[in-house]
């Protein structure tokens, strides 16, 4: 009689063993491979990163070391943190970089508040809203340097331009036919570049609220107006702590980006009448004064604020990102 060798069938409370588990070809492959072909296409990215941004500020900071004009190329010497020094104590670099603060806040205050109203209107639902928003948009996408003239031309110019055109019609209403035509610039230099800059940047705060506006959780809205919130209580005591890390937002990126403006300074008032900024500055030294080592030390000084500004400004988005996340 003839028994067939087969598989015995397991024993109760006998362990069970696994067949030992079979590694897929490349598996042992170490992951910092994977990881590098990973990143291997991002690596030109990096490399023109580097070489057009951190190169050049690298070479900007050993010249600020340098007492260098190019006038007279061969007294060039080493002179360590003495560029740093002058600007310190510099009256016009120090009038310069107070301009620049006070253009700075005044502009983003404005901004944020004109963006705030705009959004709160552009987040209502009424006919062609789409296309106001388009028109609200269109400022901030034209080239700095066009808006600075489109003010300086159309709205600031005496003779034909628009305000002092608006000037004289509302004057003749009241009887005045010869009205006294302003002259913006002169008379109001800094306001005039400030106008300019808030004309351009308030469309940039408005998106900036209106995604904020649009990300506000709908249950916690219909809460409210079924306990018959108002419209102020709503805005006070639930859009506007909702807005708040927006608001921050709005106000570090415009920071970072106001502080360096060139175009409207050098465009409308050429830097007179006490409108030159640290920006415009550092250019009279660099391209007029010719003093390369004192123009690379303000211009460091100038990275190293924007630099602090935007690490305040990558903390809030990631809060904000972090927000999003935990919501979800």
């Amino acid at each position: 009689m003839t028994t067939s060798v087969g598989t015995s069938p397991p024993v109760a409370g006998a362990p069970r063993r696994t067949a030992p588990a079979k590694h897929s070809q490349g598996q042992g492959r170490p992951s910092g491979a994977r990881a590098w072909a990973t990143r291997a296409p991002l690596l030109p990215a990096l490399v023109f990163l580097v070489a057009v941004t951190q190169l050049p500020f690298v070479a900007t900071l050993v010249i600020s070391l340098f007492d260098w004009n190019s006038l007279d190329p061969d007294a060039r010497r080493l002179s360590w943190f003495a560029n740093y020094k002058t600007v310190a104590t510099d009256p016009a670099l120090r009038e310069s970089v107070l301009t620049t603060m006070v253009l700075t806040a005044s502009v983003v205050v404005a901004s944020v508040v004109l963006g705030l109203l705009l959004a709160l209107l552009m987040d209502r639902t009424f006919r062609g809203r789409g296309f106001v928003r388009t028109l609200l948009i269109t400022p901030f996408l034209l080239v700095p340097v066009s808006a600075a003239l489109l003010w300086k031309h159309a709205l600031y110019n005496p003779e034909y331009g628009l305000f002092n055109g608006a000037w004289k019609w509302f004057a003749g209403l009241f009887g005045d036919d010869t009205p006294t035509q302003p002259d913006w610039i002169s008379d109001s230099p800094l306001l005039a570049v400030e106008g300019a800059l808030v004309w351009q940047w308030t469309p940039f705060m408005m998106l900036i609220l209106l995604a904020g506006l649009q990300s506000r959780p709908p249950d916690v809205m219909e809460a409210a107006r079924l306990d018959g919130v108002s419209d102020w209580q709503m805005f006070r005591y639930v859009t506007l702590p909702h807005l708040r890390r927006y608001l921050e937002l709005g106000v570090l990126l415009g920071s970072i980006y106001i502080v360096q403006n060139f175009d409207a300074v050098f465009t409308i008032t050429s830097g007179g009448l006490g409108t030159a900024n640290l920006p415009y500055t550092i250019y009279q030294t660099f391209y007029q004064a010719h003093e390369y080592g004192l123009a690379s030390a303000a211009g460091v000084l100038v990275v190293i604020g924007t630099i602090v500004i935007a690490t305040f400004a990558l903390r809030v988005v990631s809060s904000l990102f972090n927000e999003e996340v935990n919501r979800r």
